[in-house]
């Protein structure tokens, strides 16, 4: 794991820069800037609305102590997250991996198998009850 992490950061900037400097030899070094500059703010604007959604999922969910929802609005807060990340880094294939996440149908096929088997296996309890796994006993005490 920690040899894949460091091939990632090693060759993912390497590919970034040669990116960047083939755009910057077709549109001119100050358009990839601007470029640059154009996704990471509409890459934030997007996060930032994608993300209240989601945030008002989680209250929702909470709300009604649907813990199966919970899970899966966790996951997609983190991809989303990760997005944001991606979209501040400056270049083109970190943009387009950032933007990629942006997309919910995507997020859903990346996200881990153990979360979706939760979702869709876990039957949501009772709106209104509060303590759903309460069981009523009594002792009897044998001498």
């Amino acid at each position: 794991m920690l040899r894949l992490l460091f091939l990632i950061f090693l060759i993912l900037p390497l590919l970034e820069l040669y990116v960047l400097i083939e755009v910057g030899s077709d549109i001119g070094g100050l358009m990839t800037i601007v470029l640059c500059l154009l996704t990471a703010a509409l890459g934030g604007l997007i996060i930032r609305f994608q993300g209240l959604q989601t945030l008002m999922r989680v209250r929702e969910s909470m709300a009604t102590m649907q813990q199966q929802q919970l899970a899966e609005q966790g996951a997609h807060a983190l991809m989303l997250a990760g997005a944001g990340v991606l979209l501040f880094i400056p270049g083109f294939i970190t943009d387009t991996l950032g933007f990629l996440l942006l997309i919910p149908s995507f997020r859903r096929l990346l996200m881990p198998r153990h979360v979706l088997a939760y979702t869709q296996h876990t039957s949501p309890p009772h709106q209104h009850q509060r303590y759903p796994e309460v069981i009523d006993v009594e002792v009897i005490k044998k001498d």
